[in-house]
């Protein structure tokens, strides 16, 4: 069954026990608060974690800077629909070579001459694309964002975090969001290119 921003925004509002909307350009507090949240929610969430369903790869091609043998003179542009690059290896498989890369802006740079194949999380906004574990998470993602300007309850805002925690779990156990190897989210200042030669 087809998902739309609109039921996820009402199971949003479920969390928080507040009646649903007809429209999330409906001229009441909860849709506006809902209509404000949800697209900077969306590509937070995305962005936090390597979700499975969201990891996309391409073969980019570069242009030598000039700036000399043995840098980084080899730039390329990133998808447009990038989110985040995850970390890059010399064949764009995640068990490959780590290579040396930073980023800058919308660009990369790295001593490998083109083409570049580039993993990255996808800015993916059709709810009917994502993964169900993930739906779960931006529902209740949502819910903790309005939960105190719609509710000025602190019990509200308690359950909100309390289903973010749990979506996020089921998430992980159901191996939703790839972890460990060069993949691992916890070093994202490593993988964006912080350090010359990156472990993750």
């Amino acid at each position: 069954m087809a998902i739309t921003p609109l039921d996820i925004a009402n199971m949003a509002l479920g969390v928080l026990d507040e009646a649903p909307v007809d429209s999330l350009d409906q001229d009441v507090k909860p849709a506006r608060l809902l209509n404000l949240h949800f697209d900077l929610t969306r590509e937070a969430e995305l962005m936090k974690h390597a979700w499975v369903f969201a990891i996309l790869a391409a073969a980019v091609a570069g242009s030598d800077t000039g700036s000399g043998a043995g840098t980084l003179n080899f730039a390329y542009e990133l998808p447009v629909d990038c989110l985040r690059p995850l970390p890059l290896t010399h064949n764009g498989e995640p068990d490959g070579v780590p290579i040396a890369w930073r980023q800058e802006a919308g660009l990369i740079y790295s001593d490998q001459s083109s083409p570049l194949i580039i993993r990255y999380i996808a800015n993916l906004t059709d709810p009917n694309d994502w993964d169900a574990t993930f739906t779960e998470v931006l529902v209740a993602a949502l819910a903790v964002k309005i939960a105190h300007p719609l509710t000025h309850k602190a019990g509200m805002i308690d359950i909100a975090r309390g289903a973010y925690s749990a979506a996020l779990d089921a998430a992980l156990h159901a191996n939703a969001i790839q972890r460990g190897g060069r993949f691992s989210t916890s070093s994202w200042a490593v993988q964006r290119g912080d350090n010359r030669f990156r472990r993750a």
